[in-house]
């Protein structure tokens, strides 16, 4: 009964989420200069690739901010003060996808479920109002530091150094507050463009649950959380559209794709070849900071505002002396 009332309001996110984006959409198109209306904007193939091959790749637990911000930033697709809210925007549609379908099949304690699911929610709306309004540099240098901790992070668990995790799927008591604690926290970091699965799997292992436990935890809470935090970032206008409906539009046919035919890929090669692309983005995103930060160090100080110079004294015209 739980589960089927967690559905519904997973679908009420979902159509409410829908139409916010529609509205901002329709309302941008409206305010758009007449030559920008005469192209309108509309993803490109590589757009919708980038949508395919990450959400395909999510699907199958290896997660798709750490790959999309790597491809924005070797492509040259998107500014990096937006790549943040562009991955939050595309990505929305997909995950509530990938929500549905596991949150039906894998069976978790609906305790756990909700109170994690509504804890990561609420730390994407704080953590949304915050990055919404952060400068580019500063952007640059978080997502360049969390990708670097999302390497670190497949790395680890690649070399199987990270906790196994046990038998439980759900949690009780001070492991269950931990737990909903650290999700919230996670789902703030989210809004950064760091990926919320990664650490999840850790934060699940750690205490104790069974790793297909993390599936619907991490996918629940993602398809809860972006909505949340994509409604700031679409209300601020700290996206890119273009990019944005590429994701969405590849990604839904990517998660189809992995959660119903695929049966068996060689993941591990996949997620080598992923730490390895992570960490040059990180390496690009930190020089890009860097470089901007000499830029402004070496530009010229503004003149200095010069005080008005004194009037002159007037003497009154009279007679020489």
């Amino acid at each position: 009964m739980m589960k089927t009332a967690l559905l519904v309001a997973l679908a009420f996110v979902t159509v409410s989420y829908a139409l916010i984006w529609i509205l901002a959409i329709a309302r941008e198109r409206r305010e758009r200069l007449p030559a920008e209306k005469a192209s309108p904007v509309r993803p490109g193939p590589l757009d919708i690739a980038i949508g395919f091959v990450t959400n395909f790749f999510d699907t199958l637990g290896i997660g798709s901010f750490a790959t999309t911000s790597s491809a924005f930033k070797l492509a040259g697709l998107v500014p990096d003060e937006q790549i943040p809210g562009t991955m939050n925007v595309g990505h929305t549609a997909p995950t509530i996808v990938e929500a549905f379908i596991y949150v039906a099949v894998v069976q978790v304690d609906v305790v756990t479920l909700v109170l994690m699911l509504a804890a990561s929610a609420a730390g994407a709306w704080l953590g949304a109002g915050i990055v919404s309004s952060w400068p580019r540099r500063k952007i640059q240098i978080g997502m360049g530091a969390v990708l670097a901790a999302a390497a670190i992070l497949m790395t680890l668990s690649q070399l199987q150094l990270l906790p196994g995790g046990g038998n439980a799927f759900g949690l009780t008591g001070v492991k269950l507050a931990i737990a909903v604690v650290g999700n919230a926290v996670l789902g703030a970091l989210m809004t950064l463009g760091i990926g919320l699965y990664a650490p999840c799997m850790v934060l699940v292992a750690l205490m104790g649950m069974n790793a297909r436990a993390a599936f619907p935890i991490m996918m629940g809470s993602c398809a809860f959380l972006m909505p949340v935090g994509s409604a700031r970032f679409i209300r601020t206008r700290r996206y890119n559209l273009k990019a944005a409906l590429g994701l969405s539009l590849g990604g839904i046919p990517g998660v189809l794709l992995a959660a119903f035919l695929v049966k068996s890929l060689p993941l591990d090669k996949v997620r080598w070849l992923v730490v390895a692309v992570v960490l040059y983005t990180a390496a690009m995103l930190l020089r890009s900071a860097h470089v901007e930060w000499q830029q402004k160090r070496q530009s010229p100080a503004p003149p200095a505002t010069l005080a008005p110079a004194a009037p002159a004294l007037e003497y009154p015209v009279g007679e020489e002396d």
